[in-house]
Formats: C-alpha cells, sequence, structure tokens
C-alpha cells in the first residue's frame, strides 16, 4: 500500500463582501441517463451487462495449459486425418487402400516434422506476436502479407466448418454404434445450432482460459491414446478384431471399393494417391496457433512456445501413426456420410461389445465431440484477432478492430459465424467435401511463414545460418507443392471455390487499403480552399421549410454566434405554400429578421441552396449555412420523415468559404412534453438539467483558499468513505471512485495537474499543484482520496489530496 501525500498552499483570494450570499459549491454533473433504446436493451438481455476495459486482461499461461489451449485445434485432427486419406483410397484401390495409407501417413509425418522445425523457428525469431501473416507483413511488406492474410482467414472460416462437423459425425457414431440409431438427416442442423451457439458464447465474452477449456485436449488424448495402446497391443499378440462392414449398407453405406489393382501405375492411381495425401494433409491444421498466441506464454516464451509446439506435434504424429495402423490391420471401411467414423469403430472393435466396451465407446465418442467443438471455437479467438490486426493495417474495414458490448471483436465473430454457416450450409455439413477446401489455406500459411523466415535468415550472417535457411526452404518449397497437388486433385471437388476466391480477395484487400491511404493523404495534405484567406464578415443562412420549434432553435442558435448578417431563407418549390408559411412567419416570434423566399423553378434544393450560398460568399463574407434537423425514433425517421439535411450539407461544404452545420431538434421528447401537458402532468426533467441553470466561470478559480488552509485534523483513524454527492464544503472528506479525465491547466503560471474522480452519486475536481503528471493517476484508474473540501468553478474540488490507488475491476488488490 502506497500513500503519497501532496501539502497545501494557502493563496489570496478576493474577499466577499459581508452582504453577499455564499453559495456552497455542489458536486460534478452525475452522467447524463440517456434512455436504452430497445435494441440495446435486448443485447444486455441476450448477451449480459456491458464490459469495461478494465475487465480485458489476460493471464500468461504454463505450458501445460497452453498445450491443451492451442493444441485443441492440432491433436483434434487426428479424429478424422486417417479416415480422410481411407475415403479418396479406397474408391481406387480397394482393400489395397488400407496399405497404402502407411506411406502416406509417413509423407505426411515427415511434412509434421519439417514443420514444427520452421515454427519452433518462427516462436525463436517472433517472440511478441508470430504466425504467416506477421512473419510475411515484416519480411515482404504489408501487400504480400495479403496472401498470408487471405490463407488464415479461409483457414479459420473452413476449421469452424470442418471441426464442428467432424464433432457432429461423432455424436452420430456413438448413436449408431451404441444405440443403432441414424441421425443423417439431422446432422446438418445440429452443425448449425452449435456453430450459432459457439458465436453466442464468444459475444458474451467467453474466454478460452484454464482447465475449462485445457481439460477436453488431455481427456481426448488419454482415452484415445488407452485405446490406440491396447489395438496395438491386439496387433502384436494376434488378438485384433476385423471390421465386417466392408458390404454395409446402413447409415448410407460405407464408401464403394473397387478392385483396382492394375491401375497402381496409371495416372488415375497417381492422382488418387495424391488425392489421398491432400485429404491426410488435414491433419497439420493448427500446427500455427502456438506462434499466433505467443505472447501469452510465460516467460522466456521463445523457449515455452517451442517445448509446446514440440509436445503437440509428437502427440499429434502419435495418433495418426497408431490410427492409421489400427485402420489398416482392422479394415474399417469409412462411411459415406461421415459416421460411424473410423474412430468410432476402433474404439468400438478395440474394447468390445462387453460393459466396459460401452463404457469406453461413451467416454472416447463424447471426448472426441468435445476436442472437436472446441478446437472449432480456437477459430472463433483466432479470426476476431487476425482480421483487427489486418483491419489495423487498413486492408479491412475498420469497424473490425473495435470491441463490442463484452469487449469481444463482434464485428469478426459474427463475420466468422455467417461465412462458416454458409459454407456448412453450401457443403450440406458432409466432412469429406469440407476438407477440400481445407490445405489450399492452411499450406498457404505454412508457405508465407516458411517463405518470410527463409528471407529474413538470408540477409544476417548468424549462427547455424545454413541449417534454418535449409529448413525454411524445405518447408516453403514441400508446402507450396501441398498447395499445388490440392488445387489439381481437388480442384472439382470444391478447391475450384477457393482458388477461385482468393485472388480476388487479395486484391480486394490491397484496393481497400488503397483507398484508405488515399483518404488520409486526403485529411494529412493542405487543399487548396484551406490557403483562402479568412474574412472578417460572416454570414449565416438558416434555410427554413416551416416555422416551428425547430427552427426558432436554430434561429436562437444562429444569434448566438454573433455574425455579421443573418438571413432566413425560404427555398421555394410551392408558391402556395410559400405564401402561407409567410403568413406563418410574419406571425411568429422569428419576425425579427424577414424571411427570403427565392424561386426553385427547377425543383433541385441542392442546386439551388449552393447557388446562394456561392451568392453570398461571392460578396466577401465567411458563410455558414445552419439546416435544422428534426430528430425522430429510428423506425419513424426512415419511413416518415427524409434526409434532405444531410444531403444539402454534403454540397454545401464543398464550396469555399461555406460550411455547412446541422442543427438537431428532438421531436420524440417535444411530443413527450406535449402529451404530458395535455394530460395536466408534470414534465420530469432530464438527469443533469438541475446543473444547466448554474453560471459557470469564464476562466479557472483556484481553490478555496480557506479549505485549503484548514488545519489535519486527521486523528489517525480512517474516515469513512462517502459518495461524493454526500459530502460538504470545508469539511474533510473521504470518497472513492473511477478517474473520468485528467488534463494539465496553468495556475499563476505554475503547472497543475487536475482529474475529475466520479463515484454513482457525481463528481469531485482533485487538483495537485506543480505537477504534470502522476504515474497512475490516468483515466480509468479507480483512487481513494481524502482531503479538505473546496471549491472551483463553483463544483466540489479537493488540493493536493492524499490519495491510493486502488485495482481496476477485474484484478486483485495488491498491498
Amino acid at each position: 500500500m502506497r500513500h503519497i501525500t501532496m501539502s497545501t498552499t494557502r493563496t489570496a483570494r478576493p474577499r466577499r463582501a459581508s452582504t453577499e450570499a455564499v453559495a456552497a459549491p455542489g458536486a460534478l454533473a452525475a452522467d447524463v441517463n440517456l434512455p436504452e433504446s430497445l435494441g440495446y436493451r435486448v443485447k444486455k438481455r441476450i448477451l449480459g451487462k456491458p464490459l469495461v476495459n478494465d475487465e480485458l486482461h489476460g493471464e500468461k499461461l504454463s505450458n501445460p495449459t497452453a498445450l491443451g489451449i492451442m493444441g485443441i485445434d492440432m491433436i483434434s485432427s487426428s479424429a478424422y486425418g486417417s479416415e480422410q486419406m481411407l475415403t479418396q483410397l479406397i474408391p481406387y484401390f480397394g482393400a489395397l487402400g488400407f496399405m497404402l495409407v502407411m506411406p502416406i501417413t509417413g509423407v505426411i509425418l515427415g511434412m509434421l516434422i519439417l514443420l514444427t522445425l520452421c515454427y519452433r523457428d518462427v516462436v525463436s525469431v517472433y517472440t511478441k506476436a508470430g504466425g504467416s501473416y506477421v512473419v510475411a507483413r515484416d519480411n515482404f511488406g504489408p501487400r504480400i502479407a495479403q496472401i498470408a492474410a487471405v490463407a488464415l482467414m479461409i483457414d479459420y472460416i473452413v476449421t469452424v466448418a470442418v471441426q464442428i462437423s467432424a464433432g457432429t459425425d461423432a455424436i452420430a457414431s456413438y448413436l449408431a454404434i451404441t444405440f443403432s440409431v441414424d441421425i443423417t438427416s439431422e446432422k446438418l442442423w445440429i452443425t448449425v445450432a452449435v456453430v450459432l451457439l459457439l458465436c453466442y458464447g464468444n459475444l458474451r465474452g467467453v474466454k478460452e482460459a484454464g482447465k475449462l477449456f485445457a481439460s477436453p485436449a488431455y481427456v481426448y488424448i488419454l482415452l484415445v491414446g488407452m485405446t490406440l495402446l491396447l489395438g496395438l497391443g491386439q496387433l502384436a499378440t494376434g488378438n485384433l478384431s476385423q471390421a465386417t462392414n466392408a458390404n454395409d449398407t446402413s447409415y448410407g453405406g460405407v464408401i464403394s471399393s473397387g478392385d483396382h489393382t492394375s491401375w497402381v501405375l496409371t495416372a488415375g492411381a497417381v492422382l488418387a494417391l495424391l488425392r489421398g495425401f491432400a485429404n491426410g494433409g488435414s491433419s497439420l491444421t493448427g500446427l500455427e496457433a502456438v506462434s499466433n498466441g505467443i505472447s501469452v506464454f510465460k516467460k522466456p516464451a521463445g523457449r515455452n512456445a517451442r517445448v509446446t509446439l514440440t509436445a503437440m506435434s509428437i502427440i499429434l504424429g502419435s495418433l495418426v501413426l497408431g490410427i492409421s495402423i489400427l485402420a489398416w490391420q482392422m479394415k474399417t471401411y469409412p462411411y459415406s456420410e461421415g459416421a460411424p467414423t473410423v474412430l468410432a469403430q476402433i474404439t468400438h472393435l478395440v474394447w468390445g461389445k462387453n460393459a466396459v466396451g460401452s463404457v469406453m465407446i461413451t467416454l472416447v465418442q463424447i471426448a472426441t465431440a468435445l476436442i472437436l467443438y472446441t478446437g472449432g471455437n480456437t477459430s472463433f479467438s483466432g479470426f476476431p484477432f487476425l482480421v483487427s490486426y489486418v483491419a489495423e493495417d487498413s486492408f479491412l474495414p475498420r469497424q473490425l478492430r473495435t470491441r463490442g458490448h463484452r469487449l469481444a471483436f463482434s464485428n469478426g465473430i459474427i463475420m466468422l459465424t455467417i461465412l462458416s454457416l454458409v459454407l456448412i450450409v453450401a457443403m450440406g455439413g458432409n466432412l469429406t467435401k469440407l476438407v477440400s477446401l481445407y490445405a489450399i489455406g492452411v499450406f498457404t500459411g505454412f508457405v508465407m511463414a516458411a517463405a518470410g523466415l527463409f528471407k529474413y535468415h538470408w540477409v544476417r550472417d548468424e549462427p547455424k545460418r545454413t541449417w534454418k535457411l535449409f529448413v525454411n526452404g524445405s518447408a516453403a518449397v514441400c508446402s507450396l507443392a501441398v498447395v499445388l497437388i490440392f488445387a489439381v486433385t481437388k480442384f472439382t471437388e470444391g478447391a475450384w471455390l477457393v482458388v477461385v476466391v482468393f485472388p480476388p480477395a487479395v486484391w480486394g484487400l490491397i484496393q481497400l487499403n488503397r483507398r484508405y491511404r488515399r483518404e488520409a493523404d486526403a485529411l494529412a495534405n493542405t487543399p487548396a480552399s484551406a490557403s483562402l484567406p479568412t474574412r472578417t464578415q460572416t454570414s449565416i443562412l438558416v434555410l427554413v421549410d416551416s416555422v416551428d420549434l425547430a427552427v426558432i432553435k436554430t434561429l436562437r442558435y444562429a444569434r448566438s454566434l454573433r455574425p455579421t448578417e443573418i438571413r432566413a431563407v425560404h427555398l421555394m418549390v410551392d408558391n402556395v405554400y410559400a405564401e402561407q408559411l409567410r403568413k406563418w412567419w410574419d406571425a411568429s416570434q422569428a419576425a425579427d429578421i424577414p424571411l427570403e423566399i427565392i424561386e426553385v423553378p427547377d425543383r433541385r434544393i441542392r442546386r439551388a441552396s449552393m447557388e446562394l450560398a456561392a451568392r453570398e460568399a461571392a460578396e466577401g463574407y465567411e458563410v455558414t449555412v445552419l439546416l435544422p434537423r428534426r430528430t425522430y425514433s429510428p423506425v419513424a425517421g426512415r419511413l416518415l420523415h427524409d434526409r434532405t439535411a444531410d444531403r444539402l450539407a454534403e454540397v454545401l461544404s464543398t464550396l469555399p468559404h461555406v460550411v455547412a452545420t446541422i442543427v438537431p431538434f428532438d421531436v420524440v421528447e417535444a411530443i413527450e412534453e406535449l402529451e404530458a401537458a395535455e394530460q395536466g402532468r408534470a414534465v420530469k426533467p432530464k438527469e443533469g438539467d438541475e446543473f444547466a441553470a448554474k453560471p459557470r466561470s469564464t476562466r479557472k478559480m483556484l481553490l478555496d483558499a480557506e479549505c485549503a488552509t484548514v488545519p489535519d485534523a486527521h486523528t489517525g483513524a480512517p474516515v469513512e468513505v462517502r459518495p461524493i454527492n454526500s459530502v460538504r464544503w470545508r469539511e474533510r472528506a473521504a470518497v472513492e471512485g473511477r478517474v473520468r479525465s485528467v488534463s494539465v491547466s496553468p495556475v499563476k503560471g505554475s503547472p497543475a495537474l487536475e482529474a475529475e474522480l466520479y463515484d454513482a452519486s457525481g463528481g469531485i475536481s482533485l487538483v495537485f499543484y506543480g505537477r504534470r503528471s502522476i504515474p497512475g493517476i490516468e483515466p480509468g484508474a479507480r483512487m481513494r482520496v481524502e482531503g479538505m473540501v473546496g471549491e472551483m468553478e463553483g463544483h466540489l474540488a479537493m488540493a493536493n489530496p492524499t490519495y491510493k490507488l486502488l485495482p481496476r475491476e477485474g484484478q486483485d488488490e495488491e498491498e
């Protein structure tokens, strides 16, 4: 606990005459209570109360927790990786496809080792923010990096579709094997419902934190690992069961097989092998998660990230190898509708049809569904952060940088949900079809990361440079080969969609950035009109279309600006209405300003208003055009009224020496006041209106010197903390609240740090003389202050109070 006490100083103050009434100062105005809209009330009901920025804090993860959180996407892909190889091999090679799955698994594991070495290098170099986008941006520039950005966005979108669909297949497999229930027709809608549920949870601010999200990964590893070890033990002892579903027609039937052993050396066979390899490559997804989230590791971040990445790769490789071996030996044919899955068949055969087997198939399938669903949720964390980074570089709309109601990047979450649902529905929730879209985005990201690291080491003379160049160069070449294989072999199965979308998406991001840069240049550079000399004479034109409170308010505002000339003008498109308007005007309180009526024969109001303003400016005036605008409720405003003021302001502001200003008037409030008057009810003043009548000094007043010099009567007992609006002038008090604003203002030639402290009841000014800044006193900080209550500008204030910084919301208090 740390207290810093500032001594007070005696300052001379003009004495009031004895007959002058002394008004006690009041607290700073509390927050204005703006009524909540229907949409906002619905949002609060669905998402919960809004969070403040103080609640946005993260914890550093230990290696076991990081493995469980970041390894979910990668490890969970073992549930379908081997199966997806078989879906491509069996139609061409029949039972021989089970044997061919092993060499393809070996090639994929070789790719896993190479990419693991590459990403170990990534997390060694980029210890704050990694990933293919950051690596490509730093080494190739922001434009080339958009290739990685598009690749990662596609990867995240397809990850949601693939992981959630695979999770639903796990549930369908459990019901099919245990209860012989076929939910094939309902799988799509279950998948859609889970995606919407994850979207809702993430909009509420669900965090990937701690054991809650790490536990599914460890449960899956334990249960599937036990199953594979038992199965391999049975294989070694000759007791391994064989699948008998080669001709099964239930659940949509198994994938049709053929006897095409004579095709081994034909082009069709080679194509089938490449397709099997491409599908199996989906097992390597999620490898980049550690580099994307390296900032959450405990120090040393680079070393801990390398350890976690290596452990993830070993676990994935072991699971994929074990499942491939058992699928080969058991001859577990995959089903065309995705359920029962190969992993579910292996589990059922290994544990048997006894009570233990029933329990294990239940546990394994639940664990599989959980890790797959949770793996899909990782995209809801990664995608919004990725698009916020890209938007920060001005390659995506800036709205994606904004945190929403619960401090999540809500726009990114909604964008991911919509795109993934479109993909799931378009592919019917079929996992095999979805996997066809997977590897292009994943491996393009690998290419960009490896190529970026290759360039990074190429321009540096460092230890082990040759080895690093070899690893990253090989990873880039091999990953590019996978992208090309996937694009060719899977083109007709859906990869054409990614191939067709990819170039226009990159081009679109670059064009959007060009637009942002042109706007920034236009705002930064001095326009020609800015060099025009400022004129001493000012003219205000009030455009009048009726005589009502909105126009009266606008005229009142025009007078307050004290222009050289005020003109009230009606642009006439209806002569009958114009004549009636003149009569109304002459009978109103605005009649002291003559109403000019100008004919608009072509009925083009915007042209006429520009001509009017241009003529006024040509006479040597700085012209301000005031446009009364009546604001209504959103629905009534859209349906019943036009937006003429906005359109006029848009064209008028393009003229030199002309500024258009919209003066709004709240019609909804006026209606409420009218209804209250008709019913004889008193109109309840808005919160804060009581402060409007208080005069405010035009210059800063010093704190009341008499209060500042009252001796400290502190006896050692703590002063009770009270609401700010209950403290009294010239008394010692302790208050607690949140700093709303901080500024530095000169007082008699010396700097003074001023802060406004607020609680729910109101606010008080704090002044620290001779200080320009104090560590910890900043907007959003929470403080407890104690001192004599004085006055500044008619409001409560304290000079050089004793203070204590309090922990912000969501943080533990530190002594």
